[in-house]
């Protein structure tokens, strides 16, 4: 069972050490949710991939909220890892369990119920509202077994562990692929049977990482943890992470209500990019799970110095990163699109051209993206979850402004430069906040 002191070493491996199995576990993450798209399209058509596309900002917005949660709870293990307080860990492990299945029943009271309201607000199409309905269902119901997944998987990369997810994303991914093609086009489920594929990958996919967690032994909690203060402290920084994702979800949710009005083909070519943001941004969520760790360990430590050598390291590798993405995506793009957009559907062409520009306005400007999450993750790993929502406010504003404004101006081309723009928004908070919190803990390194 590997654990990592990250508290010690040079800095740019242990961050792009830690980065690279998860950048696979994602490249599989990716594959499995590709698949779902291919085998859909493929098998269903152009307009079960737009149903699947105008509910992509709310069922991610479930997911994302969850994620945010267990990256947040888990937070406070790599500060008590980095301090080798083994009853500290044991009693956030502890805190961290029952706050995941209190939160993820809440968003299912809250949520699940107002689920065919907010298509309704997102003006779905009619033709393809019962799919996208069913499909989000789906999702939200699973949101249970995203959370297994995710908090057991957090706690693992709070001790430093990335490999073992890797392990857990894989399995998911072969087996999501063969269940899509099982249920999506040997048992004729339809659109459900995509979503059903991918809760059942999550939840083998969590079982894989409790194994291993529970190797832990020194570390697993023996008794409930009855110290609130724990408790507060997990909801103190996962719930602004959380909140964040959902304010970044409404703007997406925004602006696939204004892609919306132009049409089902319009939708799908946007539908098609979207399931190659998620490739555009692997190393970048990489990068950003590594500097939360990483600067988690160190925090807890008090070794501010590796603190920022380290910022300075991943700043460089997400931009070398980043430039090289771009150029490939630049050049690969309509190959990429292709293998989502069937050549024989109707529409196919018009979707492929939308598609392709929203794309190439992205792939131009990704290091910005880059940025955004290598100082976003650094700031929540420094215990401040505020400033992070606060950006991500700005970026709802920028996305929101974007996608009602421009349009008016450029009619549908308006919305091809939308996401660059809430970037941006979200950059210029993060950047400036992360050094001024970078001179504030070395006039404490120093006075110490």
């Amino acid at each position: 069972m590997e654990i990592k002191d990250m508290t010690k070493g040079n800095e740019l491996k242990l961050i792009f050490m830690f980065s690279l199995p998860l950048m696979l576990g994602n490249i599989f993450q990716q594959l499995y949710t590709v698949c779902d798209t291919i085998i859909v399209s493929r098998h269903l058509g152009v307009k079960a991939l737009a149903a699947i596309g105008c509910s992509d900002w709310l069922t991610w917005m479930g997911i994302a909220v969850v994620t945010g949660l267990a990256q947040g709870f888990s937070i406070p293990i790599a500060h008590a890892f980095g301090t080798h307080d083994k009853s500290n860990v044991q009693k956030c492990i502890s805190a961290l369990v029952l706050n995941a299945i209190l939160s993820t029943l809440i968003i299912l009271i809250v949520v699940y119920p107002l689920l065919p309201n907010i298509l309704i607000l997102l003006k779905a199409p009619a033709d393809i509202m019962d799919r996208a309905l069913a499909y989000t269902h789906v999702i939200y119901l699973g949101l249970f077994a995203t959370m297994f997944y995710n908090a057991l998987a957090s706690i693992l990369r709070a001790f430093g562990n990335s490999k073992t997810p890797l392990h857990a994303m894989i399995i998911a991914s072969v087996c999501n692929v063969g269940l899509d093609i099982l249920f999506v086009m040997g048992l004729e489920w339809g659109i459900i049977g995509a979503g059903v594929a991918t809760i059942i990958a999550q939840v083998l996919a969590g079982c894989y990482c409790l194994y291993h967690v529970l190797r832990l032994s020194e570390y697993m909690p023996t008794s409930i943890c009855k110290d609130l203060s724990y408790y507060k402290n997990q909801f103190r920084l996962g719930i602004p992470m959380a909140l964040q994702n959902v304010l970044i979800a409404i703007g997406g949710m925004v602006l696939t209500s204004a892609v919306n009005r132009y049409g089902t083909y319009f939708l799908a070519g946007f539908t098609a990019m979207n399931k190659l943001y998620g490739v555009l941004e692997i190393s970048a969520v990489s990068y950003g799970y590594a500097m939360v760790t990483y600067t988690g360990q160190n925090y807890g430590a008090g070794r501010y110095d590796r603190i920022k050598s380290g910022v300075k390291k991943v700043v460089l590798l997400s931009l070398a990163t980043s430039i090289l993405i771009s150029i490939i995506l630049w050049i690969f793009g309509p190959y990429f699109l292709s293998c989502f957009i069937s050549k024989t559907s109707e529409g196919a062409k018009q979707a492929m051209t939308y598609g392709l520009t929203f794309l190439r306005c992205l792939t131009a400007f990704l290091p910005i993206l880059y940025l955004l999450h290598a100082y976003r993750s650094t700031i929540q790993g420094l215990s401040n979850a505020l400033i992070p929502m606060v950006s991500g406010l700005f970026e709802l504003f920028m996305r929101i402004s974007g996608a009602l404004f421009l349009p008016i101006f450029f009619g549908k081309a308006g919305l091809y430069p939308v996401e660059v723009l809430a970037w941006i928004g979200a950059v210029v908070i993060l950047i400036p906040s992360y050094y001024w919190m970078e001179n504030n803990f070395q006039n404490v390194s120093e006075n110490s």
